[in-house]
């Protein structure tokens, strides 16, 4: 969208947010009905083979959804007469964010699912190596205390730096190395 203005040289406005309200709804619309395919799809087969499935699948009516939009705009878009200028930041805003959005739906989505999927196994299997009954205490003893231990050190070596310096521990903890500087 902001791409889309530069190029064209037309500033942002109202009627630019207008047509990123009716954009973000069709590009949202898009992954939803992205994602319950692949929903679907996974029921009989792995997640993988169902996303490249769904990918295939609502490939056509997500090209469909923006080719139809964007060409039917061309028009409005290079029109040259006073009455239709106060449309072009909503036009500009539909045309190019559409175009970017189809993208977002066929590759960032599918992306963002598997990212999703493989947290949850991290997760998972952090919860069952902390409180699953198969862990062998010793193991889990030493799990937990590791875990408290390394925060503990963190909190010690950052609060007093923190009450010193009058700077908040996030903020020296996202500095790290670089305080010695200042």
């Amino acid at each position: 969208m902001i791409f889309g203005h530069w190029v064209m040289e037309i500033p942002l406005s109202m009627f630019s947010i207008v047509g990123m309200i009716g954009m973000s709804g069709i590009i949202i619309n898009d992954s939803i009905v992205l994602v319950t395919t692949i929903d679907e799809y996974s029921e009989k087969r792995g997640l993988v083979p169902a996303i490249v499935d769904a990918c295939c699948d609502r490939f056509r009516p997500v090209l469909l959804t923006t080719l139809t939009t964007v060409l039917g705009l061309a028009p409005l878009l290079f029109e040259k007469s006073a009455a239709a200028q106060f449309l072009k930041p909503t036009i500009i805003t539909l045309s190019f964010g559409l175009g970017f959005g189809m993208f977002l739906v066929l590759l960032i989505v599918p992306s963002l699912v598997i990212m999703q999927k493989d947290f949850g196994r991290l997760f998972t299997s952090l919860r069952r190596g902390i409180l699953g009954g198969y862990v062998p205490k010793k193991s889990k003893f030493l799990l937990i205390s590791s875990v408290v231990g390394s925060f503990s050190v963190l909190g010690l070596t950052l609060i007093p730096l923190a009450l010193t310096q009058k700077v908040s521990p996030l903020v020296l903890l996202l500095m790290g190395n670089n305080l010695m500087y200042y």
